[in-house]
């Protein structure tokens, strides 16, 4: 599944360009074009965008401009006069909106809710699209009740993968295709890190584990309003980590209606090169590396994993053991640097490296990596994708990220929130292994153990 190319597309859609920073969360079908967007909460030029979740499908703009023009908006507001349970559910999702909001800029959670208002009912588009998003939206769910759906009827098979990781947690719903393939209809990427302190105290942290069940909560309403058959989560480091991972699980099952998978650092080795290697056309054998918040995978092979070993190195663990200072020292960059050397000389002893005629670097320390090194002005999946990291630009990158403070790594706009103060570790891993292991270049993939699991979910019906 090659990701989109969307800022042209964006463009013909709202008439112009975008004017923030935004992410694609969820696609129409058949050709895959932006039905929602997450906008960054200021413009370019630094002003307040009040508007979250942005519906730009222009049909979808239409369908819901129709109901719109009925006077639904006052019907609605009428409503919340008479009906304190119905105003209430609307008070709540405005709330939910500002929290969500605030998720990516502290200050604006006073900005107001849905569509940016902080009473009542102002926008159905904004509604809608806040409902698709998997925000608890009651009039969003209702507007979908009324001009569903858009394009064609949802997908009987459709699935949605989520990947709990130590950094981050992912969503994918797809749907498979006549040959055997994926369809993207959403596929998003918040970071919480849920194994923040795991590997100094074993324990999950109460404050990330709050604010990653938050994040499933509304994966698990978006795959629901997507109509997803099944919703499957599988975990990794952190959680095979954790010894009190209870919570987070009966959480799985409580929304899902699955158990939790804990994932064995083998078996996302093998997730990983599955989804890496799909229709790849390049020079087998593959060392696939999945560089994680949490542990690192390698492995080996051809068509399928032939050899593999999971590490515990990961860009988390390896910041929290090594890296105290804002700006990294000499010091602690040596020291991560010698265990970085350590670990992967454990790796060559399980996994034949010299035989790779292909190195894959996966995950989100690749691709913004890569992200740095193109110069995008913008993170565009469609631009990184089974693009070329040379080893001297990849390098250079981690040179330039050594050098700032963790608020200036976090200011890169190709950098998502969360991830600025672990990049420096997670990019020594990378250039390390490269220089180690006689890599000039890496082809860098945006697909990864997520789309491994989605491949493995359609297949299983």
């Amino acid at each position: 599944m090659v990701p989109h190319g969307d800022f042209e597309t964006l463009t013909r859609q709202l008439g112009r360009e975008p004017t923030t920073r935004y992410d694609v969360i969820v696609r129409c079908p058949p050709d895959g074009h932006p039905l929602v967007i997450r906008n960054h909460p200021l413009d370019a030029a630094g002003e307040p965008f009040p508007t979250l979740y942005w519906l730009t499908c222009p049909e979808a703009v239409k369908a819901v401009s129709r109901i719109e023009s009925t006077g639904t908006i006052s019907r609605l507001n009428e409503r919340m006069d008479g009906d304190e349970r119905f105003a209430r559910s609307v008070r709540e999702a405005h709330d939910e909106y500002a929290a969500e909001r605030a998720r990516y800029l502290p200050e604006a959670r006073s900005w107001g809710g849905v569509g940016g208002t902080r009473v009542g009912v102002k926008c159905l588009h904004a509604h809608f699209a806040n409902h698709i998003a998997g925000g608890g939206d009651p009039v969003g769910r209702w507007v979908a009740t009324q001009i569903e759906p858009i394009h064609r009827p949802g997908c009987a098979d459709r699935i949605a993968a989520i990947d709990q990781g130590t950094n981050s947690i992912r969503l994918l719903v797809s749907d498979p295709t006549v040959d055997g393939g994926m369809e993207e209809i959403a596929r998003d990427m918040v970071i919480t890190r849920l194994g923040r302190d795991v590997d100094r105290t074993g324990l999950l942290d109460p404050s990330a584990l709050a604010a990653t069940l938050g994040v499933l909560e509304r994966y698990v309403r978006r795959a629901q309003a997507l109509r997803a058959k099944r919703i499957h989560v599988g975990a990794t480091s952190a959680l095979r980590d954790a010894g009190n991972s209870e919570e987070f699980a009966s959480a799985v099952l409580r929304l899902t209606g699955e158990p939790l998978e804990v994932i064995s650092g083998e078996r996302e080795a093998q997730l990983s090169f599955a989804g890496a290697v799909e229709g790849l056309e390049a020079a087998p054998p593959f060392l696939v590396v999945d560089i994680g918040g949490g542990s690192t995978e390698f492995a080996s092979g051809t068509g399928s994993v032939e050899r593999s070993i999971s590490t515990q190195m990961g860009s988390v663990r390896l910041t929290e053991r090594y890296i105290a200072s804002d700006r990294p020292t000499p010091v602690e960059l040596e020291d991560m640097r010698t265990e970085i050397v350590r670990i992967l000389s454990e790796v060559e002893s399980a996994v034949p490296v010299s035989d790779a005629s292909t190195l894959v670097a996966v995950a989100g320390t690749a691709t913004t990596v890569q992200a740095l090194a193109l110069g995008l002005e913008r993170y565009e999946a469609s631009a990184i994708h089974r693009s070329t990291l040379n080893l001297d630009d990849a390098r250079a990158v981690l040179e330039n990220l050594t050098g700032m403070t963790n608020a200036e790594r976090a200011a890169l706009a190709v950098m998502p929130p969360g991830r600025g103060d672990v990049i420096v570790a997670g990019c020594e891993v990378l250039v390390t292994l490269m220089e180690r292991w006689g890599f000039d270049r890496a082809l860098v993939s945006e697909t990864d153990i997520l789309d491994g699991s989605a491949a493995e979910l359609l297949r299983s019906g």
